[in-house]
């Protein structure tokens, strides 16, 4: 009877509901099965993949302390927390195992390496590995397999003060001593190599392997790219018996890279298969290097062949909107992304810095504020976009709005709502914002901060504290800021403060004409002809002449 029983339950066992389980329990202990330690275990584990550990934690700890000692049952419990947590008591379970002098076994260690793995206790897995070592399961391929897992997934630098070398001999280690190896393994271990950069050792192993698949050799060719043998990678791409979509899109990136974008096109035209990865890497390239009408006409033909467009190929596309200043093509774009709140806060920022650029600031902060969650680079953007729009105000008000949502601003946002205070005259906002980089941020100005906050004094006539400021900030002067002492100087017509500035700024030799075009304009303003004409000589003594100045009409 007892044998029948047992076949059923173990029948109904892996179907059965959390309610059903409670009342098959009833039955194990009213027909005394409790006793068989094999078949309870099987219902213990049973118990622990509910999501829950508490009905596991309660029947176990109820048992009698002779079925108690019992490793399966153990193992049982130790794998329920590796999988429902917490992780923590999956290692204090170990530890406490010896304690009551029961041995792990094979079963046991790959939770226990899994769980040392998750939490990062890399030190507590190195000492778990000393003990696999002396009880000999080493030879198990699950125990040696979690091993290898755990070397491989420590960090760069960890507690024990171990660098990535000493992690990837530990990790050959286990490697070499592996009783099986499967391409799954070998392509694992290459993998390493070359994310630490030791092309040599993985081409090595690379032709060691008895039986190479597409991802070993995608591997190798992503290792020697990353060293820049882009020849070496062509050649291995040449080779491959069998090339996927993940091989084509490499070489295209590789290609691209190097600015041969020809020679990316062709591989691109060759490939028997291109998904959506495949037209975005081209069309990027594109944007990136500058060829914005080539890469909006691959995105017609891309559409034109039925590919879907993902995020990443639209804000390719809009970006070289934005480049083009094709306001048209933009808000077409903008028709075929639709409702992008689908999408990533990517194409949303992607879409506002469009409409900026191409002049119509009204939509950018439509779709700004159509965004659920803005990160702080959209946030930057949206101030960016106002601010270059003339729209100083809104600008400043967009960083005030941000400061609200609890998002911490960074560099880029406080040279935008500077920019925007300098261009917009607001001098005590300005000040404010500047000095709060430090004092509320804990963020120490660069150059560029300095330079649109002296820019903004000297553009409303605070020539002394302007120079205060040059004075007294970490950096040397550059172009831009005299540049704009000189402004200010000019602004106020102060010929002396102008001398001054001049002298200082001259002494860069630095080849830029732009101060000497000023202080010839500053002598020139208050009638001083000889002294402007002296000035444009020594322009002319360095060889020096002024960019003409040009616009783009569309």
């Amino acid at each position: 009877m007892p044998c029948h029983l047992q076949l059923k339950i173990s029948k109904v066992l892996p179907k059965c509901t959390f309610q059903h389980l409670k009342q098959i329990h009833a039955v194990i202990i009213a027909a005394s099965l409790i006793q068989n330690t094999q078949f309870f275990s099987r219902f213990l584990r049973r118990c622990t993949e509910f999501g829950s550990m508490d009905y596991s934690n309660l029947i176990f700890y109820q048992m009698g302390r002779d079925l108690i000692r019992e490793t399966l049952l153990w193992n049982a419990m130790i794998r329920g927390y590796a999988f429902n947590g917490p992780v923590e008591k999956c290692i204090s379970m170990f530890d406490e195992m010896p304690r009551i002098e029961l041995k792990p076994d094979n079963y046991t260690y790959p939770y226990v390496l899994n769980s040392c793995c998750e939490l990062g206790r890399n030190r507590k897995g190195k000492k778990v590995h000393c003990q696999i070592m002396k009880s000999g399961f080493e030879s198990s391929f699950a125990v040696a397999y979690s091993l290898f897992n755990m070397y491989t997934k420590m960090p760069a630098s960890i507690d024990m003060g171990l660098a990535d070398d000493y992690k990837l001999i530990d990790a050959r280690k286990v490697f070499d001593d592996m009783c099986m190896r499967p391409k799954e393994v070998w392509n694992r271990m290459i993998s390493e190599y070359v994310s630490f950069g030791d092309v040599r050792s993985a081409r090595e192993l690379f032709e060691a392997m008895p039986e190479r698949d597409v991802v070993s050799w995608n591997s190798m060719i992503s290792g020697y790219v990353k060293n820049g043998a882009v020849e070496t990678a062509r050649e291995l791409f040449e080779w491959m018996p069998e090339k996927n979509v993940i091989s084509w899109t490499m070489m295209i990136g590789v290609y691209a890279d190097t600015g041969d974008l020809e020679t990316a096109r062709s591989i691109f035209e060759k490939m028997p298969h291109r998904n959506v990865v495949s037209w975005n890497s081209v069309i990027s390239s594109y944007t990136k290097h500058g060829k914005f009408v080539e890469a909006t006409n691959l995105f017609v033909q891309m559409y034109s062949e039925g590919v879907i467009p993902d995020g990443y190929t639209f804000v390719a596309v809009l970006s070289a909107c934005s480049n083009l200043g094709d306001l048209e093509y933009g808000k077409y774009i903008h028709s075929l992304i639709g409702d992008f709140f689908q999408w990533e806060v990517m194409v949303g920022t992607a879409l506002i810095e469009m409409y900026a650029r191409c002049g119509d600031v009204n939509r950018s902060f439509v779709v700004f504020f159509k965004i659920a969650n803005k990160d702080v680079f959209c946030w930057n953007v949206m101030i960016k976009s106002l601010a270059i729009n003339g729209r100083t105000k809104d600008a400043v008000k967009i960083f005030h709005l941000m400061q609200k949502s609890q998002l911490k601003p960074n560099h880029f946002t406080f040279t935008s709502v500077l920019f925007a205070c300098s261009h917009g005259g607001m001098v005590e906002q300005g000040r404010r914002i500047f000095y709060s980089m430090e004092k509320q941020y804990n963020i120490s100005p660069k150059i560029e901060h300095f330079g649109c906050f002296i820019d903004l004094l000297s553009r409303n006539g605070q020539l002394e504290e302007a120079m205060l400021v040059v004075n007294n900030m970490p950096y040397k002067p550059d172009i831009a800021i005299w540049g704009a002492l000189l402004g200010g100087c000019s602004t106020r017509n102060d010929l002396k403060f102008a001398k001054e500035v001049a002298e200082r700024a001259t002494d860069l030799e630095i080849e830029e004409s732009g101060v000497y075009v000023l202080l010839s304009n500053i002598y020139a303003s208050v009638g001083q002809w000889p002294e402007a004409l002296d000035a444009r000589g020594k322009m002319e003594q360095k060889k020096m002449r002024k960019e003409t100045g040009t616009s783009l009409v569309f």
